[in-house]
């Protein structure tokens, strides 16, 4: 059985440049649009340290828009997940530009008071914007896809209240970064987890869904479409090391391709798709949750997002958020559902 989750990075450009209105707030209006005439939802990965101090500078004003639309995502069923940028915490902007602290880039190498003094201040942050002082988003996504050293962010995130991960990307691998993904190929389409987030226990609080992939020859990564986006594929400006580390981490034969509904062509969203279809076809018994994954600031190409969620009904593909299939995937003995999702979550989510 296959279901869908669409999950939308909800940010601006990562050094700060760029306005909420053009790179947040638009195309989020015009994602709701498309979703609400499908009858779908997606989950709202909101990246609340830069709107944190967005707000606080108050460098654009476009920002109160930007909580409304938030707000507007909660009330009408779309999930708010968490998404940290930690590098944003210490920012500051002078002369009209962001300076941001690199040095706390990954939010797994810092310290548990530090790690735990962000993780208050962005669930404060979400609980005063969407006036709910006990909310807990059920999901998490680090910035930068950078989930490891897992243990100490996922225990503070735990503590929290926060299970389910969706960072991972099957292959993924960032020298400069000490991301290694390479270890999850061999899972499925889902696992729970403790200490590393690529190592499954069936015993663990957390429940990786890791976003779609596909690995394929590094040539068919540089597509017109993606290449539009002004991909450099993250070399431009680094010193040479880096640039180095960058260029070692595609010398592979395969590299892992992501289910990007913004980056890619319909062409390519529907061959992935397909592929997981005739894997079910040949065991349907299998829970097969697919994650996407997209980006406000990517949004160029609306209609592709419609086509997509057209052919997903053709298909009979239902599209679902992260509350609507979580209690399966907890093990037999433990599905129940979640408590503060109560009556809001229809089991099998948004059914096509």
């Amino acid at each position: 059985m296959i279901e869908c989750i669409f999950t939308l990075d909800y940010e601006i450009y990562g050094n700060g440049t760029g306005t909420l209105k053009e790179l947040v707030y638009d195309p989020g209006e015009r994602l709701l649009e498309i979703f609400r005439k499908w009858d779908a939802r997606f989950v709202a990965f909101v990246e609340v340290a830069e709107f944190k101090k967005i707000e606080e500078y108050g460098t654009d004003p476009s920002i109160e828009l930007v909580k409304r639309q938030i707000q507007e995502f909660n009330r009408d069923g779309f999930e708010i997940g968490l998404h940290l940028h930690p590098q944003w915490f210490n920012a500051r902007h002078e002369n009209g530009c962001w300076f941001l602290d690199y040095a706390e880039y990954n939010l797994c190498t810092l310290s548990r008071l530090r790690i735990a003094q962000i993780v208050d201040e962005s669930l404060g942050y979400l609980q005063r914007v969407l006036n709910q002082s006990d909310f807990t988003p059920l999901s998490f996504r680090a910035g930068n896809w950078l989930f490891q050293p897992t243990e100490t962010a996922a225990s503070v995130l735990a503590d929290k209240g926060i299970k389910i991960d969706s960072s991972v990307f099957k292959g993924g691998l960032q020298h400069n970064n000490g991301l290694d993904y390479r270890g999850a190929l061999q899972n499925g389409y889902y696992w729970a987890f403790s200490s590393e987030v690529i190592e499954p226990d069936a015993m663990g609080p957390w429940i990786e869904v890791p976003i779609h992939t596909e690995l394929v020859p590094f040539w068919k990564m540089p597509t017109s479409k993606r290449m539009s986006f002004g991909n450099n594929f993250g070399i431009a400006g680094q010193s040479s090391a880096k640039k180095w580390n960058r260029i070692r981490d595609f010398l592979r034969f395969r590299y892992p391709l992501k289910l990007d509904f913004c980056r890619m062509t319909l062409n390519e969203l529907t061959s992935m798709v397909d592929k997981v279809l005739r894997e079910d076809k040949g065991d349907p018994s299998v829970f097969r949750p697919i994650v996407a994954i997209g980006h406000t600031k990517d949004l160029s190409d609306p209609q592709t997002v419609d086509a997509f969620l057209s052919y997903l009904r053709a298909n009979n593909l239902a599209v679902s958020t992260f509350e609507d299939i979580y209690s399966r995937l907890l093990p037999q003995t433990e599905r129940v559902p979640r408590a503060s999702l109560a009556a809001s979550v229809s089991e099998g989510g948004n059914s096509f």
